[in-house]
């Protein structure tokens, strides 16, 4: 299956929002490069950090419930080489962005994975992209845990929470796909005691999206994969970033990147549903 076909354009969700910020009569900023932008440090310290959405009001002061959703887990920001992508909610989503030496920030058409979730998951990916699909004030505010407002013409206030990424860290990471079984098994965690695990294998794509070669063997894992949370019975493909801190001996930090696929899935161990298939 190709994973590239899970993208959509994201104005496809927001059929009556997207093309409202795009009428002709609306004042568009004087756009620059994040690259060229006058302040550059504001570009090195959003590119530098993972952003997550803290806190939300519109107009009046209320808090803007539709984002924060009970059973969802926060979204995400990160600015990295002209492009921003969100993790969160039900659907990833990505796209360039520019930011004028005012201070003014704008995505591009941005795209989505095609995913069904809860539609309280949904409304909340609608509800942030509707707010992105207009250029926003940045608002910057310095300290041990920097925090990023991003205010819109009407009034809203999304106030982010930085955190460095493992790239500023720990340098370049490693991509890698990983599939994630539906079901926790049994195991004995030397990291930290747990008694069941994610099963994992690390699949192969190549240049055109399709699977290639076999899969690696089905293995407990014992580390963790930040920004990712497992839902029982939900088989997962992910792209994933690897970093390695300290020596080799040192545990690894796996970064979510994308969830690629995801399937509901019958009970029953995953090699033995591979055994099935022979």
């Amino acid at each position: 299956m190709k994973y590239k076909s899970f993208l959509l354009v994201l104005s496809a969700l927001l059929p009556l929002c997207l093309p409202a910020y795009a009428a002709e009569d609306s004042p568009q900023p004087e756009l620059v490069a994040p690259a060229t932008n006058a302040d550059a440090g504001l570009v090195q310290t959003l590119e530098s950090h993972r952003w997550t959405l803290a806190s939300a009001t519109d107009g009046e002061n209320h808090r803007i419930e539709k984002l924060f959703p009970p059973t969802g887990r926060p979204f995400i920001f990160t600015f990295s080489a002209a492009r921003l992508s969100v993790q969160g909610g039900c659907n990833s989503f990505a796209g360039g962005y520019q930011v004028n030496p005012q201070g003014m920030l704008q995505t591009e058409q941005l795209v989505a994975t095609q995913m069904a979730c809860a539609p309280e998951l949904m409304n909340a990916d609608t509800a942030l992209a509707a707010l992105l699909a207009q250029p926003v004030q940045i608002e910057f505010v310095p300290g041990v845990q920097p925090t990023l407002r991003l205010l819109t013409a009407s009034k809203e206030t999304l106030a982010l929470e930085g955190q460095l990424t493992p790239e500023a860290l720990y340098g370049p990471g490693t991509q890698m796909f990983l599939e994630v079984d539906a079901q926790r098994l049994a195991c004995r965690n030397p990291r930290n005691g747990e008694t069941t695990c994610l099963q994992v294998r690390e699949i192969s794509f190549d240049e055109q999206g399709l699977r290639s070669g076999p899969a690696g063997p089905w293995r407990p894992f014992y580390e963790t994969i930040e920004g990712y949370i497992h839902t029982s019975g939900v088989r997962n493909v992910l792209r994933v970033q690897r970093f390695q801190r300290g020596g080799a001996a040192a545990p690894a930090i796996y970064v979510l990147d994308l969830i690629v696929e995801s399937e509901k899935m019958p009970e029953v161990p995953p090699w033995q549903r591979d055994s099935d298939k022979q």
